[in-house]
């Protein structure tokens, strides 16, 4: 076998473009969470809660009501 030819150089184009593949599925697997590993984002509900509030569609006390309800 040639080790030193151009086999060798394949065997390194092959690695790093596994590599690449590799660290882009993990990538795409951190998008598709949300960035929500570790739980230190709200949940959806919260974030809907929050912004219903903003909006002024409920009271401050209803949001204290509910959001004491999600936790």
């Amino acid at each position: 076998m040639m080790w030193n030819g151009p086999m060798m150089s394949w065997m390194w184009i092959w690695s790093l473009l596994g590599l690449a593949v590799l660290v882009a599925l993990f990538w795409l697997a951190v998008r598709l969470a949300g960035g929500q590993l570790g739980g230190a984002m709200p949940s959806s509900a919260r974030r809907i809660l929050d912004e219903r509030y903003a909006r002024g569609e409920i009271d401050e006390e209803e949001y204290r009501r509910r959001r004491a309800g999600l936790t």
